[in-house]
């Protein structure tokens, strides 16, 4: 991979989790927050997939190299899933 296109990639990881950030801040302490991770989870289909789809088809980035990528931009899915959990549990405590 081109240093350019993993320059791009880093900065693609920067603003997926700039966006985690701030969908985290949209949390309910009634702990229904399913939409906030609905939200977030169309971003990243509607902006970083077909962004990185674009780069395999200009052959700057191997198949194998986007499903990496792609992997990771699903494992911070997966840790705002988790950390929306964890902001439920830890108001539902707090009324304990």
């Amino acid at each position: 991979m081109e240093q350019n296109v993993r320059e791009e990639l880093d900065a693609l990881k920067v603003m997926l989790e700039n966006w985690k950030k701030g969908f985290l801040s949209w949390a309910s302490p009634d702990g229904d927050n399913d939409h906030v991770l609905m939200e977030f989870v169309e971003e990243v289909q509607l902006h970083i997939y077909p962004y990185v789809r674009r780069l395999i088809e200009a052959n700057h980035l191997s198949e194998a190299e986007a499903d990496e990528f792609m992997r990771y931009c699903f494992d911070q899915v997966e840790d705002l899933r988790v950390q929306l959990r964890q902001a439920k549990n830890a108001e539902t405590g707090k009324e304990a």
